[in-house]
């Protein structure tokens, strides 16, 4: 008797699991935000349908005292330095841009912190000894920037959709909080420095430099003020 209560036990419990098996093959998985900042952004995007791939065009900045031009600048910066590092990553960069532009050994601006470095004059305009300086035209010169994705010889078009459209919200997102409507949590702790785990530049020694973090594949530094 008791087997027969054993058996029947089993073909229960076996009945029960082949039941919750054939019931997760319809029953659709939770949808999980990975954001936990809470803060949605306030973005206008236009339709990038017609346009081709790494050929994006920004809309017109929505947030007031954000311009266009340094959502773009941002958003190059995010993609090319962060792209397969996901949202922390992209996102950790931008507190460094946004370090950067708070300290005075840097220019004050977005765009200027992310494209300063060296330039020089291109042979088609130098030549030109009478030539006005607003109509001449400075490349950066090659592995000198701060950022290397600018100056390193490559192209500079954004072709992984996904990433773009990451580092689009993440530019809005800090940038809007960076004027003072919503509170903006550096994961950084005051980072102005960063390298991937494949180098060891040896700024990583100057005096001041202090190692803070590790993430996805960078390691970022603060560079106290001494």
């Amino acid at each position: 008797m008791l087997r027969d209560i054993v058996g029947d036990l089993f073909n229960g419990v076996t009945v029960l699991g082949f039941c919750v098996l054939v019931g997760l093959q319809f029953y659709p998985a939770p949808i999980v935000k990975a954001d936990t900042t809470g803060i949605v952004p306030d973005t206008q995007i236009v339709n990038y349908k017609n346009v081709e791939p790494g050929d994006y065009v920004f809309a017109t900045s929505i947030v007031e005292g954000v311009t266009q031009e340094e959502i773009q600048c941002l958003t190059e910066n995010l993609y090319h330095e962060a792209r397969s590092d996901g949202y922390a990553g992209m996102y950790a960069v931008a507190m460094v841009t946004l370090n950067r532009v708070a300290d005075p050994r840097y220019p004050n601006d977005v765009c200027s912190v992310v494209y300063q470095g060296p330039v020089k004059e291109s042979w088609k305009t130098k030549q030109f000894k009478d030539l006005p300086d607003n109509q001449r035209v400075y490349y950066p010169r090659k592995h000198r920037c701060q950022f290397s994705w600018y100056c390193d010889g490559k192209s500079d078009k954004m072709y992984d959709n996904d990433a773009f459209w990451r580092a689009v919200e993440i530019s809005n997102l800090v940038l809007e909080a960076a004027t003072g409507k919503y509170p903006l949590v550096d994961i950084t702790e005051g980072s102005t420095h960063y390298h991937t785990i494949e180098v060891a530049p040896d700024w990583r020694h100057d005096r001041g430099m202090m190692k803070i973090s590790r993430i996805g594949d960078h390691i970022f530094y603060r560079w106290e003020i001494l």
